[in-house]
């Protein structure tokens, strides 16, 4: 078998970080894979092999041969998650606040904490439905990206829900801090995103895409940047991140999507500034109306302070 070899060049956003961090940004894997990969020689820049510790340069081209296995199927390992917190929970379903750096559930390349793993831990039974890795899961955040995330127990749950979803009904409003101030300042982005064509674990605005819908408003406007309310109406892969990087508008702390990374440095932010505050949809059993919020975790809140002040 052969191994699979990741290769993209580097985003202006990480002019500087180290190669163990440049991969884990940048291909979603967790510090310490990233930090195995390197020392065992699979990774290049510019065909050169480094050290973790290296810096990388805007433009290089940095290749990742990750090893071949023989069952590339992602494993559900019950795991603790001190800082999981369960906001609901019935015989239906469980909605948990994702902090960052917690993936939704296994996958191939991630061998961090995730939602599923860390609700089987703590004595969860969740939906059968779905690959037996993604077990329960209506939804998904990025691992950078912190919040609300419903989880599916029973069977009828997961359909209910997967239904919602799919139909547009699901209420789903995050915040956003980003760079400079759009104009207009209350809109709609409608812009299909596909897969990038030159890099792996990238997306991108472009013809060929899924359609995409992105609603805004500002919320508080500063010198340099702007705090953004946003309702999804569907549900891409990145699609907050895309969408406001194609108005040159990222994220703060998004190098991947071209976020200055001077920024993010002056507010201590490690990811970008993206939570999932609200969330509403029908209750899966009772058919009610529900709705859960989640205040901003610790990094995020700092970051917001510092730029008020």
């Amino acid at each position: 078998m052969t191994d699979d070899l990741k290769a993209l060049s580097i985003p202006e956003g990480l002019e500087g970080e180290r190669v163990d961090a440049a991969i884990a940004r940048v291909l979603g894997f967790s510090r310490t894979r990233a930090a195995e990969l390197v020392s065992t020689g699979a990774v290049t820049l510019d065909q050169r092999t480094v050290a973790k510790s290296d810096r990388v340069s805007a433009g290089q081209w940095l290749e990742v041969a990750i090893p071949a296995v023989v069952d590339r199927t992602p494993q559900v390992k019950p795991q603790k998650i001190d800082d999981l917190r369960i906001v609901h929970d019935d015989t239906e379903m469980v909605v948990v606040d994702k902090p960052a750096g917690v993936a939704a559930h296994p996958s191939v390349g991630w061998d961090g904490p995730d939602v599923v793993s860390g609700l089987a831990g703590a004595g969860y039974r969740i939906s059968t439905s779905g690959a037996p890795e993604r077990q329960g899961i209506v939804q998904r955040l990025d691992v950078g990206t912190s919040g609300l995330m419903v989880v599916a127990k029973s069977e009828r749950a997961y359909t209910v829900l997967k239904q919602a979803f799919r139909d547009r009904t699901v209420d789903k409003t995050y915040h956003a801090l980003v760079q400079g101030l759009p104009d207009p300042v209350v809109g709609t982005i409608e812009a299909p995103i596909g897969r990038h064509p030159n890099h792996d674990y990238k997306f991108a605005v472009m013809q060929a895409g899924r359609p995409s819908v992105t609603h805004y408003e500002l919320l508080e406007a500063f010198r340099s940047m702007s705090l953004m309310e946003i309702h999804l109406e569907t549900g891409r892969t990145h699609q907050i991140r895309v969408h406001f990087s194609a108005l040159h508008h990222p994220c703060v702390g998004d190098p991947l999507y071209g976020s200055d990374p001077t920024v993010a440095k002056k507010l201590g932010l490690e990811r970008q500034w993206l939570h999932a505050v609200k969330l509403g949809f029908a209750h899966p059993g009772s058919g009610d109306w529900v709705t859960f919020e989640s205040p901003y975790p610790a990094d995020l809140q700092r970051a917001l302070d510092i730029v008020r002040a």
